[in-house]
């Protein structure tokens, strides 16, 4: 069986549809969320939900989102992370850089 090299350079970026539950609305969660996905060259965006959760769509090595959402669960010193649900997806890369949604 014959296997192509990958190029050099070439990198695996998966999407992640996460939920963070908790207090993370009203706490500065969707910015602290922006300059960690900033600094750790994520892209997607995070948003309020109308039940009090937020929503994240982050694009990036899977190591390296691994951390990201590490970020996630510890959120900015007033929010209160109960859960995060975390969903990998099909990577369509959809965005060039991270945003905050309203």
């Amino acid at each position: 069986m014959l296997y192509k090299k990958r190029p050099r350079g070439y990198k695996v970026i998966k999407q992640y549809h996460i939920v963070i539950k908790g207090r993370v609305q009203g706490v500065g969660y969707r910015w602290f969320a922006r300059q960690a996905a900033e600094e750790l060259g994520i892209c997607g965006y995070v948003k309020n939900l109308a039940n009090g959760d937020v929503e994240v769509v982050a694009e990036g090595e899977p190591a390296v989102v691994d951390k990201f959402i590490e970020y996630l669960r510890q959120g900015p010193s007033f929010a209160h992370v109960v859960d995060i649900q975390v969903k990998q997806k099909d990577f369509i890369q959809s965005f060039n850089n991270f945003e905050v949604s309203f």
